[in-house]
């Protein structure tokens, strides 16, 4: 049986995402590993994939111009494939316009039938015709305009000019189609960083560079995925955003604590606090997910960590299970939107609301109320997301400490940031936040807070 193409591994991801409504980095992973294409193959996959999801209210205002009933009428392959084509005429460069038209007609014909084919090539070729007519405006004056010319939804572009001005959000919607950077963090245990990068050289191709962002981190270019390396199968290193990697250093926790990680999986930041802590102590890491304890536990194993307990809890409910007052500190990495992470997983813009920020919100508060009490005298309570938007950050913190005064807003820890951090990231009252332009990492907020001593 002839090998799928590039294209047709894409189409099929795209389509399983919009039938299981399934989030398309994990689809992609998983199909991009029994694909058996070539690196240059794999690339392709992920730039029509994440590249049509980070554009689909563009291409699908199009696409309505150019399909006489509009792209409902399609059926579903059909109208995923019509966007995967349009999406290379109007965004990729470097692919020629007869491939593009060539290739997606291609697979039209070995799928549907002839007049499937022969609508596909007429829509791409009229396109083509009026490639001008149909470019958003560079220049956009309202709502509506900017929503298309930078592939955000309504809503979200709203809120973005409302909280952080027209400039601000500009640069941040343009961020999220720049492709993430590949990041990885230094298992402490086991070697420095310059030993790392040292190693780094020998054993793989690419460069391993020095984060600016964060002590721990490496920024990996041009050297291919290192999950499949030797380093990362031998425990040197783990995979992370180095906006993530700033959460650890905020909670600080020292060798011989006791520490709760409230939403630790898959564990990225328990791992990092078990490193600082030199595998001395303890750290009970919850989720509410069974399965996902397992990614907990095999993260240590490989890390060679020995500290980290998994435990299958609600975090809300931490309270009727665990002591008053038992831990040294706390890390409560909230659910949140996720409007942070936008360039590593696109479907977020589409799959979110506005009223849905609401259930977030309160969510995080239950949370907070609930880990409060399980914090010595003296203890540290780091909250964390992974999103940009005030009301779960900024806003649920200053709510929190209000009903609170047990606890206050500690600034000390933002003294030790790098240089580029304290210049680019936005700070006050104990609390910082990055917006995805400021480094081309993730969109983070992190809060650091001490309870008063008894």
């Amino acid at each position: 049986m002839k090998k799928a193409t590039a294209r047709e591994v894409a189409l099929d991801i795209l389509i399983e995402y919009e039938e299981r409504h399934s989030y398309s980095n994990l689809l992609l992973n998983h199909a991009l590993e029994k694909s058996g294409l070539d690196d240059r193959d794999k690339r392709l996959v992920t730039e029509l994939v994440y590249g049509t999801i980070q554009r689909m209210n563009t291409l699908d205002w199009i696409l309505n111009s150019l399909v006489k009933k509009g792209t409902g009428s399609l059926e579903p392959w059909v109208g995923q494939l019509l966007r995967l084509g349009i999406y290379q005429l109007a965004y990729l460069d470097k692919i020629p316009s007869r491939a593009a038209v060539h290739e997606t007609v291609q697979i039209a014909k070995k799928r549907g039938h002839k007049g499937i084919s022969g609508l596909v090539n007429g829509v791409m070729r009229s396109y083509l015709r009026q490639k001008e007519r149909l470019t958003p405006s560079a220049f956009p004056k309202n709502i509506k305009e900017k929503a298309l010319y930078y592939s955000h939804p309504e809503w979200m572009v709203r809120r973005m000019e409302e909280v952080y001005g027209e400039e601000e959000s500009r640069l941040m919607f343009t961020s999220n189609h720049v492709p993430p950077k590949v990041n990885i963090r230094v298992n402490s245990l086991r070697l420095t960083r310059d030993q790392f990068i040292e190693k780094w050289g020998r054993q793989q191709e690419g460069k391993a560079l020095p984060s600016p962002v964060s002590p721990d981190g490496i920024r990996i270019e041009r050297g291919g995925n290192p999950a499949f390396s030797l380093l990362f199968r031998e425990g040197d290193c783990s995979i992370q955003d180095e906006s993530s990697m700033l959460v650890a250093p905020a909670l600080d926790p020292r060798p011989g604590m006791k520490v709760l990680d409230v939403c630790a999986a898959p564990g990225g930041k328990t791992m990092h606090m078990a490193e600082r802590m030199k595998n001395e102590g303890s750290i009970l890491a919850c989720d509410i997910h069974e399965h996902k304890l397992e990614l907990i536990s095999s993260n240590a194993n490989r890390l060679g960590i020995t500290i980290v307990t998994p435990k299958k809890a609600d975090g809300r409910e931490l309270g009727k299970e665990i002591a008053r007052e038992t831990f040294d500190a706390i890390l409560l990495d909230a659910p949140c939107s996720g409007l942070g992470v936008i360039r590593r997983k696109p479907d977020i813009k589409w799959s979110k609301e506005a009223r849905m920020i609401d259930t977030l919100v309160q969510m995080q508060k239950e949370l907070l109320e609930a880990v409060a009490p399980l914090l010595k005298p003296g203890g540290v309570l780091v909250y964390s997301t992974c999103t940009i938007e005030p009301r779960e950050n900024q806003e649920q913190v200053e709510a929190f400490l209000s009903r609170h005064p047990e606890f206050f807003a500690d600034e000390k820890w933002q003294e030790n940031l790098l240089p580029l951090v304290r210049e680019r990231a936005i700070i006050a009252g104990g609390w910082l936040q990055i917006l995805p332009h400021h480094f081309m990492s993730d969109g983070f907020f992190i809060a650091r807070m001490i309870k008063r001593p008894s």
